[in-house]
């Protein structure tokens, strides 16, 4: 099965192919993807993660279709003492309650686990946004980045079988990033 790597040249490789599988999310007693592909990989991984409850930013409300308060998941996470991700997760507060994923530890698998557990199913597949943007004058300090300087952000879609939008998640890598997908091609 498809696996994240951290290469010799300190390079990680996020494979998308499977980094959401349920068997992926919880190995090892796993807090989600990130800590599982960070253990397969051979790192340390560690999040410093805040939750609190705000208006979601305008496009990020739009694909919730929520218009009022979210829960969000703010997340600054390391491979040892580096900082490598930036990740900020909104969800709408009915889902949050009901999967019980407003605290900082959310168990073995992480919210996706919850949340199927709690009746919203991501399914067999999310949607991924990739964009090389410039960054913010905060993502560039706490990267070690000159502002401006290009970071990578991925706005993470996950939705359930009926179609609603249950999570938002916008990750922000900075250097050192690889990026592996699967196509169709039939």
């Amino acid at each position: 099965m498809a696996s994240n790597t951290i290469g010799t040249d300190g390079v990680i490789t996020r494979d998308a192919r499977s980094r959401y599988r349920t068997a992926q999310r919880e190995e090892n007693g796993a807090h989600g993807a990130y800590e599982g592909e960070l253990r397969r990989g051979g790192g340390s991984p560690r999040s410093d993660v805040t939750v609190s409850r705000t208006t979601a930013p305008g496009d990020v409300a739009e694909l919730l279709g929520e218009q009022g308060e979210v829960v969000v998941r703010a997340r600054r996470m390391y491979d040892g003492d580096k900082l490598i991700q930036l990740a900020d997760t909104f969800i709408p507060v009915d889902v949050a309650q009901a999967a019980g994923i407003e605290q900082v530890d959310t168990g073995v698998g992480g919210i996706i686990s919850r949340m199927r557990e709690a009746g919203f199913d991501q399914g067999a597949e999310a949607t991924e946004d990739v964009e090389l943007r410039p960054s913010t004058e905060a993502e560039a300090e706490a990267f070690g980045l000159e502002p401006g300087e290009l970071v990578l952000s991925i706005t993470h879609i996950g939705a359930t079988e009926d179609g609603r939008v249950v999570e938002v998640s916008r990750h922000i890598l900075g250097r050192g990033w690889k990026l592996r997908y699967a196509v169709p091609l039939a």
